[in-house]
């Protein structure tokens, strides 16, 4: 979805998702880890100010932005994002289900100390926290920690209740909770829509296949929608 912001896929980030090993000879996954952040919270933090500064200038794109004039138009829109961005509630959507939660805010690991974070240029790595001297950490879910509980049982609610249509945006579709909006709405008999120029998992599952990038194609779909209504 945000690739047509200018940022990097995740598996296309600097590469690191695409080789065995990083340039410290680890997994960019054991890097990105909760216990990684714990014990070596300089070497995590090397490589989240990296993946923050290949994005840095983006913004939403003309996709976050029909997505958001979706939500105000419809009784009922919900969007359930990978990206940490930000980039959706900046457009103006307000049914968000961060479910990898947020880089744009950090926490600190050994108190109460919050603060919100616009970018990374000039921040110390790693980020200490004014407070009690412990690392600050992005709200985020890193690799080996739990899905937030909350954002998980606000999206099973919004399954139950069910939707008119559902559709994957830009997404691999590895994980099983990304596929189970498209499932559910199998089961439903609801029209299910992929938007991905490559194949994935999710192809096989849906009712249609849009291979055009999110901006181009939400862009068309609710251009063709407003004349027709």
């Amino acid at each position: 979805m945000s690739a047509d912001s200018g940022v990097p896929t995740y598996r296309g980030i600097g590469g690191l998702y695409e080789v065995e090993s990083t340039e410290d000879g680890l997994p960019i996954e054991a890097i990105l880890s909760g216990t990684m952040i714990r014990t070596n919270p300089l070497l995590t933090w090397k490589y989240l100010a990296a993946i923050a500064s290949a994005a840095q200038g983006a913004t939403i794109n003309r996709g976050h932005a029909v997505i958001a004039e979706m939500e105000r138009h419809f009784s009922r829109v919900w969007t359930l994002p990978q990206n940490v961005d930000g980039f959706h509630r900046a457009a103006g959507s307000r049914n968000v289900i961060e479910i990898h939660g947020n880089m744009r805010s950090l926490s600190c690991m050994g108190c109460t100390f919050r603060r919100n974070l616009d970018e990374t240029a000039g921040l110390q790595i790693p980020p200490r926290c004014p407070a009690c001297d412990d690392i600050l950490r992005p709200d985020v879910v890193l690799f080996e920690e739990a899905l937030p509980e909350e954002s998980l049982r606000r999206l099973q609610r919004q399954l139950e209740t069910g939707f008119s249509v559902v559709f994957s945006i830009g997404t691999s579709g590895l994980f099983p909770y990304i596929q189970e909006p498209i499932v559910a709405a199998r089961r439903r008999g609801v029209p299910t829509i992929e938007i991905n120029p490559d194949e994935t998992i999710i192809s096989s599952m849906v009712d249609y296949q849009l291979q055009l990038g999110a901006a181009d194609a939400l862009q068309q779909i609710w251009q063709r929608y407003t004349l027709a209504s």
